[in-house]
């Protein structure tokens, strides 16, 4: 028997992949709709339950209802609260463009550059004079790229010199010299704006119902004790369950999905499979991804299973109200047609399945 486990690299996947929660994915639905190699709903019946799948005779769940949550977890510090506060207004900043400077370390700087080998440019090196924002110690360019710009001016045209990495991950750049004929555009300055009863009524009353100050940290202090609930409760759940067998359509779905997922995002840098899986995976074929994603992806079906058999012991199901409540909720549409036709009504349903089975559980707990 396996006791099912994750850290919390493993619960980022599972909040933030194609696997579970869909509002991310929702929200890129016009990207996610030319992936045709990989069908959301696969496996999943009308209901979004696994077909033919009955969970509890595959997992021993723990106790659920009426669980507490410490209050280390529900409380929220004041330092939590500015965090997020600090996070919304930089959304709001502005940029000043600084031209009579010279480029310091740690500076944002808008660049543009023209690469080549041998004197011939190559595909991919160049920003085709749209001027891209880098940060010098901590974008991350090929060599020293990035550090070669330190003290020259707004203006200027230099040429950076750099070696690609042996394994870059391009056949024709890997190990090669190479030029790029940078402009140096301007310095970016960012100017966050102060917080004000005036500003948060102004730009965030119609995003987030806040009028004023006051109103806002509140606001924030119970998104992030609902969140940091929810995550005690996932936990509790994973850390508690014991999976005695899995079906094997589940583990297939995790492998399908992490296989589509690198296929399109090697299409979209037009970029061949295998080497996009060397440069970002690190690995060399398909194959090699599986293994080393291979306790991962049992992980997450763990978690899979053991949420549907609480679905099961609790008769919780997805009623076409709950549906539509929750597109409204996270979306702000009841129509969930458009998602349909690109993931699928099953896919549907065992996203808001998840979310029903976790609210159900924290809405039975106790706050100590």
């Amino acid at each position: 028997m396996k006791k099912v486990k994750l850290d919390l690299a493993t619960k980022i996947i599972i909040i933030s992949s194609i696997v579970i929660i869909a509002v991310i994915a929702f929200a890129a639905y016009p990207v996610i709709k030319e992936n045709r190699g990989f069908s959301y709903s696969y496996g999943l019946d009308k209901n979004g339950f696994w077909k033919g799948v009955k969970a509890l005779k595959h997992v021993s769940l723990p106790k659920y209802e009426g669980i507490s949550i410490p209050k280390d977890v529900h409380e929220i510090s004041e330092e939590e609260i500015q965090e997020e506060i600090d996070y919304i207004l930089s959304s709001f900043a502005t940029e000043n463009q600084i031209k009579d400077r010279a480029v310091q370390d740690g500076d944002t700087v808008n660049i543009d550059y023209v690469g080549s080998i041998d004197g011939v440019e190559f595909e991919g090196g160049s920003t085709g004079g749209n001027g891209t924002n880098v940060t010098i110690g901590v974008t991350k360019y090929i060599d020293d790229f990035l550090e070669q710009l330190i003290g020259h001016m707004p203006g200027e045209t230099i040429n950076v010199e750099v070696t690609f990495p042996e394994d870059y991950g391009v056949e024709e750049l890997n190990g090669k010299d190479a030029v790029f004929v940078t402009t140096i555009n301007y310095i970016v300055e960012t100017v966050t704006p102060e917080l004000t009863d005036e500003f948060v009524a102004e730009n965030l009353a119609s995003i987030y119902k806040w009028n004023n100050i006051a109103e806002m940290k509140e606001g924030i202090k119970k998104e992030l004790q609902t969140s940091a609930i929810r995550n005690y409760v996932q936990d509790y759940i994973v850390e508690n369950s014991t999976v005695t067998s899995m079906p094997k359509i589940l583990l297939k779905y995790q492998e399908e999905a992490l296989v589509a997922n690198y296929r399109e995002n090697a299409k979209y840098y037009n970029m061949k499979l295998n080497d996009f899986l060397k440069t970002f995976a690190g690995v060399s074929s398909v194959s090699e991804l599986l293994e080393k994603y291979k306790d991962q992806n049992t992980e997450i079906a763990n978690y899979n299973i053991a949420i549907q058999a609480i679905a099961e012991d609790s008769g919780i199901s997805v009623t076409e109200d709950q549906l539509r409540k929750y597109f409204s909720e996270n979306l702000g549409t009841e129509d969930y047609s458009m998602y349909e036709e690109v993931f699928g009504l099953p896919y549907l349903k065992f996203t808001v399945l998840q979310e029903l089975v976790l609210d159900n559980i924290i809405n039975k707990a106790v706050l100590e």
